[in-house]
């Protein structure tokens, strides 16, 4: 079935203009002005913002942790992704104890297979290394799995040593990592000293874990990755500190990526104040931080020294928030996220002036896809691209609350929070999947095999 989409403005990485749009099946055929197809369904979309399906390459589905289970699986986060203009995500594939790398992904293809709404693929989460683990790194490359994951905290951290052999692999198979930057020494005595004062209380979670951790292990990671001469990737940057490490580094003439999210863009650490146990929803890692690290990083992003805003979509009911009523170190960490990015900063960034819609574009769509080896069948509105494409009603108002959503929580971060900006319709590989701001078709998602990286 061929569809003509007409009289929309087309938004890509460099500029925006209005052309028409053929898709057929499930690629896009033709891009230009006044297209005519006797045989296509035409599709009005003027005064609508037509943007390629965005990538959201920082998600937590089906996850065990903290004792419990994320709130969202590969259905509903999905479900709710598709709603949010998302039609691919990146998960996490978790290497537990004991596991080979092999093991630890076909538990997440089992997590996703016949469940997945938007299409999907993963990044390998390494917690043990050993000669079996480092032979299997040429296996997840062939597999499509060219990314992998480490943690600098939590129980599946890895050491400096441990670090530097990962990096110097990943770098004979053109693998790139992104990292999870705390200093967990430094963290874990912090939480002790507040446990012998009797601080167990929410805003201890965001005291205990300081800014200066954050950025003395982003140092620790580029100097180490300095050393094997490699690029990384620096997760859910936070806070002003990191930045000038980062911006140190590249200085020195190193390749280093980094992304961050709109909890960390539009709220701060007023949050864990609160009264009662309400801060527990805000509780994440890194914590929220100042005013003053929020303005930062616009600045960084309007001058394109991030280059991706992902969500670190890690959803908790409150009733699982409660496991750490007594303890705020067994509060489980993490929001929901992937359904209201794009409004979000549409509204918040594009709207206020703070980014371009064209910029919007490469740190939602074009830069995740050439990061991750998606680029150019995601990422653009392209001839030969999947038929991904967001319809966006930049005039609709709507307000944020926790009754109108997709993703299985009882809370919405940005409960109350008005936005501008309705993600009226998406196409999924020419798969009309939302319409009119509601999920339509469902299970259309498959795994998408990824090159290495470019960007």
């Amino acid at each position: 079935m061929k569809k003509l989409f007409k009289g929309g403005t087309v938004v890509s990485g460099t500029k925006s203009g209005t052309v028409d749009v053929l898709i057929e099946d499930e690629v896009i055929t033709r891009i230009g002005e006044n297209l005519t197809c006797p045989d296509a369904e035409i599709i009005d979309v003027t005064g609508k913002l037509l943007f390629p399906g965005f990538v959201d390459a920082h998600t937590h589905f089906d996850l065990h942790v903290a004792g419990t289970v994320t709130a969202d699986d590969f259905e509903s986060g999905t479900r709710a992704a598709l709603r949010g203009g998302t039609t691919t995500v990146i998960d996490f594939a978790t290497q537990y104890e004991g596991e080979t790398l092999e093991e630890g992904l076909q538990n997440w293809f089992g997590k996703a297979r016949g469940k997945a709404n938007c299409d999907y693929s993963f990044h390998m989460a390494i917690s043990e290394w050993n000669p079996e683990v480092c032979d299997e790194i040429q296996k997840m490359i062939d597999e499509g799995i060219t990314s992998f994951k480490l943690y600098m905290t939590y129980d599946n951290q890895v050491d400096d040593k441990t670090m530097y052999q990962i990096l110097k692999r990943l770098k004979e198979v053109d693998g790139i990592t992104g990292v999870h930057c705390e200093n967990s020494g430094v963290i874990a005595a912090m939480q002790q000293d507040a446990k012998e004062k009797g601080l167990m209380d929410v805003a201890t979670h965001a005291a205990t874990r300081p800014a200066p951790c954050e950025a003395e292990a982003i140092d620790r990671l580029l100097r180490i990755a300095e050393i094997v001469d490699t690029p990384v990737i620096v997760v859910h940057l936070t806070c002003k500190e990191g930045l000038e490490v980062i911006e140190a580094a590249r200085n020195r003439g190193q390749k280093v990526y980094t992304e961050t999210c709109p909890q960390y863009l539009l709220m701060n650490d007023d949050k864990y104040q609160l009264p009662g146990f309400e801060g527990a929803k805000y509780v994440c890692a890194p914590p929220l931080r100042k005013p003053e690290d929020q303005q930062a990083l616009w600045n960084a992003l309007s001058k394109d020294e991030i280059q991706t805003i992902s969500t670190d979509h890690c959803s908790f009911t409150t009733e699982q928030k409660r496991l750490g009523l007594e303890d705020f170190t067994k509060i489980p960490g993490g929001m929901p996220g992937v359904e209201t990015r794009a409004t979000l900063i549409y509204t918040y960034g594009v709207r206020e002036n703070k980014i371009t819609l064209e910029q919007m574009c490469r740190l939602m769509s074009e830069n995740p896809a050439r990061l991750y080896g998606l680029y150019p069948r995601k990422g653009t509105i392209r001839e030969g691209s999947d038929a991904d494409i967001v319809i966006l009603n930049p005039k609709t108002e709507d307000v944020l609350t926790a009754g109108d959503q997709e993703q299985r929580v009882d809370y919405s971060p940005f409960e109350g929070t008005k936005v501008t900006g309705r993600i009226e319709d998406v196409y999924l590989r020419g798969h009309h999947v939302v319409k009119n701001h509601q999920i339509a078709e469902t299970h259309q998602g498959k795994f998408l095999h990824r090159k290495t990286y470019n960007l």
